[in-house]
């Protein structure tokens, strides 16, 4: 991937993140991926905030999705399964969302309400 990429930071654990900005790179996102390390993930970024949907159509890779504010604050996490394509909804406008290998939140304790840091969110 030839996508710019920033530090987050989640409670105690960093994390390496391909940053996925445009309309087209949005939608390849992680399709096609077999693997993902295991602190690295893709961070989702729109111009302005509005009701997220994802969905896994040709991603064989298990996902965990977090839905961000502008602050970096959780607002819900969700687990993906490989090649479904019913989507998943931030339910809430939302600029950021953040795709981890599948349990990666939980296994960190990382829930609704924390704020991730980075130099992508408002302070």
């Amino acid at each position: 991937m030839n996508l710019p990429r920033v530090q987050l930071i989640a409670g105690e654990h960093e994390i390496q993140v391909y940053v996925a900005r445009s309309r087209e790179e949005r939608a390849l996102g992680l399709m096609h991926r077999r693997e993902l390390p295991e602190d690295e993930g893709m961070l989702f970024m729109t111009d302005r905030c509005a009701v997220q949907r994802f969905w896994m159509k040709d991603t064989p890779l298990p996902l965990s999705i977090a839905f961000l504010q502008e602050d970096g604050t959780i607002l819900k996490i969700a687990d993906l399964e490989p090649h479904d394509l019913e989507a998943e909804s931030s339910e809430h406008p939302v600029r950021f969302v953040l795709e981890m290998n599948r349990g990666w939140f939980d296994e960190r304790g990382i829930r609704p309400g924390t704020r991730l840091a980075g130099p992508v969110f408002l302070e």
